[in-house]
């Protein structure tokens, strides 16, 4: 019927048009990975026309998906990091005071004499 044959290009050209813009997506993030420089790096850089000045490097693959096993790219899990502050180019107030409070206890229990800090 005409309806079944209208709903069967519709759903063509969605699915189409779905994939053209995954893949365009996936080239983009390939793109970026690689040469180290994000969309709208790019995009000033071309703008300014100094591309050929760039300075950035490849990003490493343990920087996107951690340094688990192979096996654990696909699935959807907090990848675990050598150095997590590096990879997010940040550190929460939290992570600092646990990073600071794990020092001052490493430094009391490897010490010869206990000795108590007071906030």
């Amino acid at each position: 019927s005409v309806l079944l044959i209208l709903l069967a290009r519709i759903t063509n050209l969605l699915s189409t048009g779905s994939l053209l813009f995954t893949s365009s997506m996936i080239m983009n993030v390939t793109y970026g990975v690689m040469t180290g420089i994000g969309t709208i790096d790019r995009l000033k850089k071309k703008a300014m026309d100094t591309m050929l000045l760039a300075e950035e490097e490849p990003i490493l693959l343990k920087d996107v998906f951690g340094i688990g096993g192979y096996h654990t790219w696909p699935f959807p899990i907090d990848p675990v990091f050598e150095d997590f502050d590096r990879v997010m180019g940040f550190s929460t107030p939290q992570r600092l005071l646990r990073e600071q409070m794990k020092d001052k206890c490493s430094v009391v229990n490897s010490g010869s004499s206990v000795t108590s800090y007071s906030a």
